[in-house]
This record gives C-alpha cells, sequence and structure tokens, in this order.
C-alpha cells in the first residue's frame, strides 16, 4: 500500500471532513491524508465535501459500481447468457450413442438450481442415457491467470473462485452442520449440498461448550483439511452447541469435476443414466442445439453483484462486456477497453483508472472518489437508475449494509455499495437526507488501519443526513 499511500498524499485537500468524521479517523490512527471523500447532489450543483477526492485509491468492492453500471447500459437490463446443449450424436429411444456437450456462455447464476431445471429440460426433451463423455465447452471466456487462490492464498474461499465461461453453482459446495440432539449417536451430523458421489467426508468434530464465532474464526475451529485430488473434506475441530446450524462454503473441486460430479449426482436423481468421463472439447460447430438455457435477467443478476458483493459474478459481467464488444473469448483488455470506450462517450475522463478483473478484488486497480461520484451521477441520469438504485443494499435493511445504523434516523434511507480489503474500507451510494435532497456520497480509505474506520463512514452518512436539517 506504501506506493498508494503516496498518491494520496500527493493529492490535496480542497476540504477538511466534519468533526465527527475527523475524530473517528483520528480514534483509528488513520491521517486524512489517506482519505479521500466527495459528498455532492445526485443531479448536480456544487459539490458538498470534497477531501482528497482526485487521488487516485484502491476502491475495493466499490468498484462493482463501475462494472454494473457499464452492463446495464451496454449490455440492457433483459440481457441474459444462455448454456446450450449439444448432442453429439444419434439419439434413439432416449439413448445417446454420442456425447453430451454443454457450451458456456458465461452465465454467471448458473447456480444448483438452474442446472437441475437444464438437466431436467434435457430429460423432459427425451434424453435418458447417455453412452459417452460430458464435453464442457468454456471457450467464451479465455482463462484466468493464476489459480484461485493466487489474491491472498486461499484457494478454497468462493470470493477467490475464478471466472469460467461454465461455471456451475459458483463451483463451490455447501457444507451444513447440524448439532445431534440426545439420542443422536452423532453430537454433529454434516450435510453436503451438492454432494458428488465421489466426495468423502470425514467427521471427527468434536461437540463442545461455549460462545460461537463468526468469520474466519468459525473456520478454524472446524479445524477443516480439504484435498480436491482424492476429493476429500476432514473435520477435526470442536463445535460449540451455541452455533446451532452453521454453514460453511468450500470451492473444493477443479471446475471439470466439480461439473461432472453434480452431473452424476442429479442426472441419477433426474433419472438418468451416465457412466462416461468428463472432458473439455468445442461444441458442434455445425449442429442446432439441443436446448439452451437461459440464466435470469441482468437487472436482477446485478442485485446479487452488488447487493451481497459477489466477486465471480462481478468478473463474468467485465469478461461479458469484452466478449459482446470484441468477440470472444471475452478476456480483460477487451473488457478493460470496452468500459473505457463507454466512459469516454458518457464524458467521463477517469485518468486515474486502472482496471483488473472489475470486482475489486484487485491490488491493482484504482479509481478516485471524484471519478466514483460522478459515475453515481451518471447513473442516476441514467434510463437504467431503477435497476442500478436497487441493486445497492439498503442501510440497516439487507446486504452487505443490513447491520450498520440499525434503530438510526438514516436506517432505510440510503442505499451504499461497501467495500473491504486488507487495509481497504470504501463506501458509495446514495442517500435521501432529512431535506429531501438525493446526494451522492463515497469514501475511501487506504490505510493499514483502514479496518479501524467503519465508525468514521458511518458519522459520514450521520452528518450527510442530518445537514438537511
Amino acid at each position: 500500500m506504501t506506493g498508494l499511500l503516496g498518491l494520496a498524499l500527493c493529492a490535496a485537500a480542497t476540504d477538511q471532513p466534519p468533526a465527527a468524521v475527523a475524530q473517528a479517523l483520528a480514534t483509528a490512527r488513520v491521517p486524512a491524508s489517506a482519505v479521500a471523500i466527495a459528498v455532492l447532489e445526485a443531479n448536480g450543483g456544487r459539490p458538498v465535501l470534497r477531501v482528497n477526492d482526485a487521488a487516485p485509491m484502491n476502491p475495493a468492492s466499490t468498484m462493482k459500481l463501475l462494472t454494473t453500471f457499464a452492463a446495464l447500459e451496454l449490455l440492457g437490463p433483459a440481457f441474459r447468457w444462455k448454456t446450450e446443449a449439444y448432442l453429439d450424436g444419434a439419439l434413439r429411444d432416449g439413448v445417446l450413442a454420442g456425447n453430451l456437450v454443454l457450451r458456456g456462455g458465461g452465465d454467471p447464476r448458473l447456480d444448483l438450481e438452474s442446472f437441475w431445471m437444464l438437466l431436467r429440460a434435457l430429460r423432459a426433451r427425451g434424453l435418458r442415457e447417455v453412452r459417452g463423455d460430458l464435453v464442457l465447452d468454456r471457450s467464451f471466456f479465455a482463462r484466468a491467470n493464476g489459480g484461485s487462490g493466487a489474491f491472498d492464498g486461499e484457494p478454497y474461499r468462493p470470493y477467490n473462485v475464478a471466472p469460467d465461461a461454465l461455471l456451475v453453482n459458483y463451483n463451490a459446495l455447501r457444507f451444513l452442520f447440524l448439532p445431534g440432539g440426545e439420542r443422536d449417536p452423532r453430537p454433529v451430523r454434516i450435510a453436503v449440498e451438492p454432494h458428488p458421489p465421489a466426495l468423502e467426508v470425514i467427521n471427527n468434530l468434536r461437540l463442545a461448550s461455549g460462545p460461537c464465532v463468526e468469520g474466519r474464526a468459525f473456520r478454524e475451529m472446524l479445524a477443516p483439511t480439504f484435498e480436491p485430488s482424492r476429493p476429500r473434506a476432514i473435520f477435526a475441530g470442536r463445535y460449540p452447541a451455541s452455533c446451532g446450524e452453521r454453514e460453511l462454503n468450500v470451492a473444493l473441486l477443479p471446475p471439470n469435476d466439480h461439473v461432472g460430479g453434480l452431473m452424476r449426482q442429479l442426472w441419477r436423481e433426474a433419472g438418468g443414466a451416465w457412466i462416461g468421463a468428463v472432458r473439455e472439447g468445442p461444441a458442434p460447430t455445425n449442429a442446432a442445439p439441443f436446448y439452451v438455457h437461459e440464466s435470469p435477467p441482468l437487472g436482477l443478476v446485478v442485485r446479487d453483484v452488488n447487493k451481497h458483493s459477489n466477486n465471480v459474478m462481478a468478473r463474468h459481467l467485465f469478461l461479458t462486456l469484452g466478449a459482446h464488444a470484441a468477440g470472444p473469448p471475452g478476456d480483460p483488455d477487451k473488457a478493460a477497453a470496452a468500459v473505457r470506450s463507454w466512459l469516454a462517450r458518457k464524458g467521463i475522463a477517469a485518468p486515474e483508472l486502472a482496471l483488473e478483473n472489475g470486482s475489486g478484488l484487485s491490488r491493482i486497480e484504482r479509481l478516485s472518489a471524484a471519478t466514483l461520484a460522478a459515475l453515481l451521477q451518471a447513473a442516476w441520469r441514467s434510463s437504467v437508475m431503477p435497476e442500478f438504485v436497487a441493486s445497492l443494499p439498503i442501510v440497516a435493511v439487507d446486504g452487505t449494509m443490513r447491520r450498520r445504523l440499525a434503530g438510526e434516523p438514516i436506517a432505510g434511507q440510503a442505499h451504499i455499495k461497501t467495500g473491504l480489503l486488507a487495509d481497504v474500507r470504501a463506501i458509495a451510494g446514495y442517500l435521501l437526507d432529512r431535506a429531501g435532497r438525493r446526494m451522492v456520497v463515497v469514501m475511501i480509505v487506504n490505510h493499514p488501519n483502514a479496518a479501524q474506520t467503519q465508525a468514521a463512514m458511518d458519522e459520514l452518512l450521520r452528518w450527510v443526513y442530518e445537514r438537511g436539517d
């Protein structure tokens, strides 16, 4: 972060943070030079507050605002991704003498239910048994550089899942922990959804007393060991009864094994038969699809991206922009060019902009508070404003803001996207103040103590809301 802080130091403040914000920053031991703030009316007019707003900053997940706004305008709220199924062989009496080919179109919402519906649609169209392989065509996106844990060394965390043109259920498994009752011989039961037939789960958990914990501490308490090559998951820690039912999402399997495992489980449950292998390959070039599965419309997908800060979905939107602007495979360079061209047409210069994957899960991406505020103003004037604003978390109500400022007058009065990385905290969005004015609010902190600045950001939101008196 040293270089980043240097950039922040070079940008002179044109104003000072409000007293309560400055005090909270002082308590967190974060200098004003490491903070960027922009507050202005959504409809335009003179800025209310500017602090280092031209400084290039790491925006963390507030970068998703740029990606989702660009996607809504360039692709349209009704845009849908398509996943195509082909029969590479003859189908007679429900039996395919050949391969079943799935060609991904980059659908970020091909979750467990959607994949089950896709397979049910194949059964409804007369396919019962596949006597060949399952062939996966992932050519719509270029391969992501680095492994899934390249960002922070956490390869099994779902937020690190790499984009994949045929991403099924976010490449994640959900482990559900169920404390047993008095008559249950197992202190803690573990259910897995989905549960690929080859996956072995070894449960050595011990039921314990004491308080439950959250986040990383909960995961460490389970003492998990993951072995994708076998595949196997071992849990050997302690489980406080006070935790009740809890879940842990794990990106355990390589993509081919993940899709193949789901296919074996769900196809069998649907009454189908298949004993072939899983491999990658191209879809037939001169054949019509046997079935085409469509995603929900983009206007709904962006809600998942922004309300829950879903990284891999944002990366799918980003690559899709590149594929549609310059042809597949979608890659980061094509996507960045499409976004920069769109910004230029909107008259937003953004000279400091640095793009890597469009999700904010990056040490490279940069954006200033001024550019982010200009984007939010442009979105407010856009025809896609309703879909864009509805995708943002509502303070004290839902998404990543559901637990903040509850019970205060501002609760329910602001749509705010959050950003969080080590050394980075950010908020950006819209706030309806006491006077009924819609305000744009942006605050970004790049500092080793950034994790201590939530109170300062909440104070800024309170100040913007109350100044409407």
